[in-house]
């Protein structure tokens, strides 16, 4: 994991320091809160690129609202860490994700779209964030997520969890069968 870049980064939410991050080809990004390195328990959300979400408001997932709560959550600690992961519908691609939306305007879920198209329903891969916690010196991380899936691959790849803090956003009328789908079908703890 290479380290391309960083700077101060300002936000509503606080003050972090962003790292852009390089492997293979593919940029990801951390923005750290304080000093996290040789640190333990540090709180961390990793957050996967969610461009219909995150950018452009879509109310068919949770992901700003996750993001933001997450964002404010860092913000109020001494130290802590989000690692924004380049990897969007769940790993697919955008052009695919657009495409699963599309199957899921025809009534399939989040799930069945993904298979759909060929894709496994959750094709991400944390090993990324594994390396972007070392690079930092971090020796063990308190997660803040839903996903159990993060946790085992973080653990496969040698970071310590100290402990999970779910991140519960409330349902829109847009995203309450998304959500029900990824408790259901991909194990999250919702």
């Amino acid at each position: 994991m290479q380290i391309i870049s960083e700077a101060k980064l300002p936000t509503k939410f606080g003050k972090f320091r962003l790292i852009a991050f390089k492997e293979n080809g593919t940029e990801h990004l951390g923005l750290v809160r304080g000093d996290v390195k040789g640190k333990k328990n540090v709180p961390l959300r990793i957050h996967s690129q969610c461009l219909t979400g995150d950018t452009l408001g879509s109310l068919r997932c949770d992901c700003r609202d996750q993001l933001e709560t997450a964002m404010e959550y860092l913000g109020k600690k001494r130290f802590g860490i989000l690692i924004y992961l380049k990897q969007e519908g769940r790993g697919i691609g955008l052009g695919n994700k657009v495409k699963a939306y599309r199957l899921q305007d025809e009534g399939y879920d989040t799930a069945e779209a993904n298979k759909m198209l060929g894709f496994k329903v959750d094709e991400r891969d944390y090993s990324a964030a594994a390396k972007i916690l070392g690079a930092l010196g971090i020796k063990s991380v308190n997660i803040l997520t839903n996903n159990p899936d993060k946790i085992a691959q973080l653990e496969k790849n040698g970071i310590v969890v100290g402990k999970r803090t779910p991140i519960i956003i409330e349902p829109s009328c847009y995203s309450r069968f998304y959500l029900r789908t990824k408790k259901k079908k991909l194990g999250h703890l919702l």
